[in-house]
C-alpha cells in the first residue's frame, strides 16, 4: 500500500532475541518495568513448545526526526550505554522480557508468584512428559528456584536437587536456557548415560518435538517505519498494548525530553509536590494538565508572533492544547513556560480560594483550572485588579453553573484563552463559555451529590456569599472552614424528612442543603428545625433576632425554618439560590415550568416603594430561654431604652442603603436591582455584611468606582459616623481599606 507506515511480516524468535542480547532491538523509555508472573511464564513457554501462538508484537523503527525516545534495553540485557538500537519494542515488553531472562540468560529469571512476591527461578523440561503427549505441556515444565534446588518440609528436606548438570542428566531435566544451544548439553547427557538406546532414543524425540519447535518458531511482526507520527505512536500504543500501563501522552513525551537529557518526569513531581502541599484545592491536577497549559500558551504566542510577521487568514496558526499539539512540545519550549505555568496554577489556587473552594473533593471541575492558570500567566499583573477579579470569576462561574467543563473541553480552553484576556482587556465581547452558560431552575432539584460541578458550585457560592455558621456566627473563611470542619449538610434533617413522608429526591436536593461545621451539624441531628434552633440558641447563647440574621446569611427564611414549614422553606430557599447564581453569572436563571420555586418579588417601579417583610416576632419582647442565666435577664431589662435605641438606628441604617439605590437610579440612571433585593430580603444590615463578607467585590462597588460615586457604596454607608456603632472594629476596617484602595477620601 502506498504511504503505509507500516509493515508486516514474521521473524523467527530467535533472531529477535539475539538482537535484544546485542542492544539491537530495546524498549523505549517510557516503557516500565514489569516483568509476568512465574506461572505466566511457564504459560508462555508451554505455548511456544507446542508451537501455539502467543500473539502479534509491535515494533518502531527508530532514526525518524519526529521521533526520539531515550532508549533502555530489556531487562537482563548487558549493552553499552552507547549502544543505540534500530528497533525499538512498542507492544511486546513483558513477553520478550520473560522469553529473553529464561531462554537466552545463564542466570535465574526475575519474576514474581502469585501473591506478587519477587521470586527467582530456573525452567526446565520434563523430557519424558514433554514427549509422551500425556500430560499437559504447562505441568511439564518445572520451575526451580535460584538455588536449583526443591525443598520440602519446610526447608529441611531436599526433594529435587539439579544443582550440576550430571544432577540434570540424572533426572531427565532439560534447562530451557538451552534450547537454542543444546548441542553441548546432549554430548554430556549421552555421556552420563552411556549412551544408552532408550536415552538416546528420548533426546531425540524431544529435540524434534520441543527444542526444533522453539527454534523454527516465528512471530508475527507489525512495524513502524521511521515516518511515523509521533502522536500515531501514542495511539497505535494504547489501541494494541496488551499488558502494561496505558500510555499518556506525559509517559511519551518524557522519553522524548530524556533523548535531550531532560528528565520531565522529575521535574513535573518537584512541581506537583510544591503546588499540592501548599494548595489543597489543587491535590486532583495531574501531569497532563500541566502539559495542556504550557502548551495553550506556547501556541498562544506562536499565534501572535504569526501576527507580528503579518501573516493573516489560514496561515495563522491557531491556539490549541491537543494530544497532538502536546506531542510537539520541545525541551526549549517546556523549560521557557513551565516556571510561569506553575505560578499560574499558584495563582488560580488562589483564586479558587477567594471564591471558598478549598479542597480538591470540593472543586467543581479539575479541568477548567488548566485555562484559568493560562489567563493568570497571559494577564500577568492585570489579572490582580478587583475589576479583572470581577471578571474572571463571572466566566468561572458560567463554566461552573452552566456545567460547561465535562467530557472533552481543549476547544473550549482554546478558545476561552483568548477570549477571557481580550474580554478583561478590551471589555467587548463576552467570552463563548458566558455566552454558553444556561441553567434552568428545575436543575437544581436533581442536585443531590458531589458528583456534580454545579451542586459543588453552590457550596462554595454560599460561603462566598458570607454565610455564617448557625452556632458560632462566624463567616465561614478557608481558616474557619479547616478548624471546624465545614462541610454540606442538610436543613431539614434526613431522618425529619422521612419520617413527615418527603420524598427523598426532594430533600437531599441542594436547595435543602448548607455550609455548616462538623459540630453544628450534630446538634441538628434528626430533630425538627424549631427543635434544634432553639438549642443552638441555647447552647450558643443567641437571641432569637440574632440566630434569625445568622440563618438569613444563608437565603433560609426564619419564620418558616422555625415553624418547621418544609414546603414553603423549600419554595423560598429555592428563589433565594436561584437570586444567588443569577447575581454571579450576571444573567437571568430559566423557571419556565419551575413551579417549587416561590413567586418573584417585584422590582418597584415606583422608587418609594420598597418590599420589606420582617419576621412576624422580630419586634416582639424576646422570649428567654430557660438556661439563660439570671443576670443576663435582668441586664436585657434594665436596658430597654439603648436596645430600642439601636432597633432604630438599624432602621435608619437600611433606609440609607434603600436611599443609595434611590440616587444611583436618579443621578447615574443605574439599577442595581440585585443590590436592592438583597437589601428588601434581608435588611439593610445584613446585606452590609453579606457584602463587606465577600471576597470579591460587587458588581455595584465596581460599577459606581467607575462612576467616580464611591460614596453610594454600602461601604461608605458603613463609615458613616452615626452608623460606625452597628458594625465592629474589624469590618470597619474592612470598608474603610476597599475605600481607600480606590482613591476615596476615608474621614475618621
Amino acid at each position: 500500500m502506498s504511504g503505509s507506515t507500516f509493515d508486516t511480516t514474521k521473524t523467527p524468535l530467535q533472531d529477535m532475541l539475539r538482537n535484544i542480547h546485542s542492544g539491537k532491538m530495546q524498549l523505549p523509555d517510557f516503557q516500565r518495568g514489569w516483568v509476568w508472573d512465574d506461572e505466566r511464564i511457564c504459560s508462555l513457554l508451554a505455548s511456544i513448545a507446542v508451537s501455539f501462538p502467543i500473539g502479534a508484537v509491535m515494533l518502531l523503527e527508530t532514526g525518524g526526526e519526529d521521533i526520539r525516545f531515550k532508549p533502555r534495553p530489556v531487562e537482563g540485557a548487558k549493552v553499552a550505554p552507547s549502544k543505540e538500537p534500530e528497533i525499538l519494542i512498542l507492544d511486546g515488553q513483558q513477553r520478550f522480557t520473560s522469553l529473553y531472562q529464561a531462554l537466552m540468560l545463564q542466570t535465574p529469571v526475575q519474576t514474581t508468584n502469585l501473591q506478587k512476591k519477587k521470586i527467582e527461578r530456573y525452567y526446565y523440561f520434563k523430557m519424558s512428559e514433554m514427549v509422551s503427549g500425556e500430560v499437559d505441556e504447562e505441568e511439564a515444565i518445572l520451575s526451580i528456584p535460584a538455588d536449583k534446588q526443591v525443598k520440602i518440609d519446610f526447608g529441611r528436606k531436599i526433594e529435587l536437587d539439579v544443582t550440576t548438570p550430571q544432577l540434570e542428566y540424572q533426572h531427565d531435566l532439560f534447562p530451557v536456557h538451552r534450547v537454542f544451544d543444546s548441542a553441548e548439553w546432549r554430548t554430556g547427557y549421552q555421556e552420563f548415560w552411556g549412551y544408552a538406546p532408550e536415552k538416546m532414543k528420548l533426546f531425540n524425540e524431544f529435540e524434534r518435538q520441543v527444542i526444533k519447535r522453539f527454534e523454527q518458531y516465528h512471530i508475527p511482526v507489525i512495524q513502524l517505519n521511521r515516518s511515523t507520527p509521533k502522536e500515531a505512536v501514542c495511539l497505535v500504543f494504547e489501541k494494541v498494548n496488551t499488558g502494561g500501563v496505558p500510555l499518556t501522552v506525559f509517559e511519551l513525551l518524557t522519553a522524548t525530553f530524556a533523548a535531550d537529557n531532560f528528565q520531565l518526569r522529575d521535574d513535573w513531581q518537584e512541581r506537583e509536590k510544591r503546588l499540592k502541599t501548599q494548595y489543597k484545592a489543587l491535590g486532583s491536577i495531574q501531569n497532563d494538565d500541566f502539559l495542556q497549559a504550557i502548551t495553550l500558551l506556547v501556541t498562544q504566542a506562536r499565534r501572535q508572533r504569526a501576527v507580528e510577521e503579518g501573516l493573516s487568514g489560514e496561515k495563522i496558526p491557531g491556539i490549541s492544547c491537543k494530544r497532538r499539539d502536546i506531542l510537539r512540545l520541545t525541551v526549549d519550549d517546556y523549560t521557557q513556560w513551565a516556571d510561569a505555568v506553575e505560578q499560574g496554577f499558584v495563582q488560580a489556587a488562589r483564586f479558587l480560594h477567594s471564591q471558598n473552594i478549598f479542597r480538591a473533593v470540593d472543586l467543581p471541575y479539575r479541568t477548567q483550572i488548566v485555562p484559568l492558570a493560562a489567563v493568570f500567566v497571559t494577564l500577568g499583573h492585570e489579572a490582580k485588579t478587583a475589576g479583572t477579579q470581577k471578571q474572571i470569576a463571572r466566566w468561572y462561574w458560567c463554566g461552573v453553573l452552566g456545567e460547561l467543563y465535562g467530557g472533552a473541553v481543549e476547544s473550549r480552553f482554546a478558545r476561552d484563552l483568548p477570549e477571557l484576556v481580550d474580554y478583561v482587556r478590551n471589555g467587548r465581547i463576552e467570552p463563548k463559555t458566558v455566552q454558553d452558560a444556561n441553567l434552568d431552575a428545575n436543575r437544581l432539584l436533581s442536585l443531590r451529590s458531589r458528583n456534580s460541578a454545579a451542586y459543588k458550585g453552590i457550596h462554595a457560592l454560599l460561603m462566598r456569599s458570607g454565610c455564617q455558621d448557625f452556632r458560632t456566627g462566624e463567616t465561614i473563611t478557608m481558616q474557619t472552614f479547616f478548624d471546624d470542619s465545614i462541610d454540606i449538610h442538610h436543613i431539614f434533617p434526613q431522618k425529619w424528612c422521612n419520617d413527615a413522608g418527603i420524598d427523598e429526591s426532594i430533600y437531599n436536593s441542594i436547595i435543602n442543603k448548607t455550609a455548616i461545621s462538623a459540630r453544628t451539624n450534630r446538634i441538628i441531628g434528626g430533630q425538627a428545625p424549631s427543635v434544634y434552633l432553639a438549642r443552638i440558641q441555647t447552647d450558643a447563647h443567641l437571641t432569637k433576632v440574632e440566630l434569625a440574621k445568622i440563618l438569613a446569611t444563608h437565603g433560609i427564611h426564619p419564620d418558616l425554618l422555625y415553624s418547621d414549614k418544609f414546603d414553603q422553606f423549600f419554595a423560598q430557599r429555592g428563589r433565594a439560590l436561584v437570586t444567588l447564581i443569577e447575581d454571579v453569572i450576571g444573567k437571568p436563571v430559566a423557571q419556565e415550568g419551575a413551579s417549587f420555586l416561590a413567586p418573584a418579588e417585584t422590582t418597584p417601579q415606583d422608587e418609594q416603594e420598597v418590599w420589606h417583610e420582617e419576621p412576624a416576632w422580630e419586634d416582639s419582647a424576646e422570649p428567654t430561654a430557660p438556661q439563660e442565666t439570671a443576670s443576663r435577664v435582668d441586664n436585657e431589662a434594665v436596658i430597654p431604652a439603648a436596645k430600642a435605641a439601636t432597633n432604630d438606628l438599624e432602621q435608619r441604617f437600611h433606609q440609607a442603603m434603600l436611599n443609595v439605590y434611590q440616587v444611583a437610579k436618579r443621578e447615574l440612571n443605574y439599577s442595581a436591582t440585585y443590590f436592592l433585593r438583597m437589601v428588601s430580603e434581608f435588611g439593610g444590615l445584613v446585606a452590609a455584611r453579606r457584602l463587606l463578607a465577600a471576597r470579591d467585590l460587587s458588581d455595584g462597588f465596581t460599577e459606581l468606582y467607575l462612576k467616580k460615586r464611591l460614596d453610594l457604596t454600602a461601604e461608605a454607608q458603613m463609615i458613616r459616623p452615626d452608623f460606625r456603632v452597628l458594625f465592629t472594629p474589624d469590618e470597619i476596617a474592612i470598608a474603610e481599606k476597599r475605600l481607600s484602595d480606590l482613591g476615596y477620601r476615608v474621614r475618621q
